[in-house]
């Protein structure tokens, strides 16, 4: 106990301070091996004695195991990405490609069909104007028995 000063109360003098003593090594008792715990049960207690005599008891922890770090794939999310986008890309070109064939041959058939109506159409005209018609109440008249006269026609 530190020596009394002049000056210290009685509650000071009360308080007493302990110096914490060191702990030889402890010896480890010989436990029979644990045995793996199922999840949600609970792990057994575990027992130490030490050399003084005392038990300290407390269950046993198993170490923390770090999470598995993500294995990285040798290729790239994007470079895949990019490469699916380019063969994307190039199967619509070539569908853009049949499109428009399929439409520039579309348009010579119907090209071509409309001139061959237009020339069947005009057959058919020309073939009414020129076929030559029946007589249809007309008056012939024979020209070799007429008679001109001073460029007067006498019938």
């Amino acid at each position: 106990m530190p020596p009394e000063h002049p000056g210290n109360t009685a509650a000071e003098r009360a308080v007493t301070a302990y110096q914490p003593t060191p702990l030889p090594p402890a010896v480890v008792v010989q436990q029979p091996p644990m045995v793996p715990v199922q999840p949600g049960a609970v792990p057994s207690v575990a027992s130490i004695v030490l050399p003084d005599g005392r038990v300290v008891t407390g269950y046993a922890i198993e170490p923390a195991h770090p999470a598995p770090l993500a294995v990285k794939p040798p290729v790239s999310r994007a470079a895949v990405n990019v490469a699916l986008g380019g063969v994307g890309f190039l199967a619509v070109c070539g569908g853009l490609l049949l499109l428009t064939t399929f439409i520039t041959a579309l348009t010579a058939l119907i090209t071509q069909l409309i001139t061959l109506a237009a020339v069947l159409f005009g057959g058919w005209i020309a073939v009414q104007i020129f076929k030559p018609h029946g007589h249809q109440g007309a008056t012939t008249v024979n020209i070799r028995k007429a008679i001109f006269k001073r460029n007067h026609f006498h019938g």
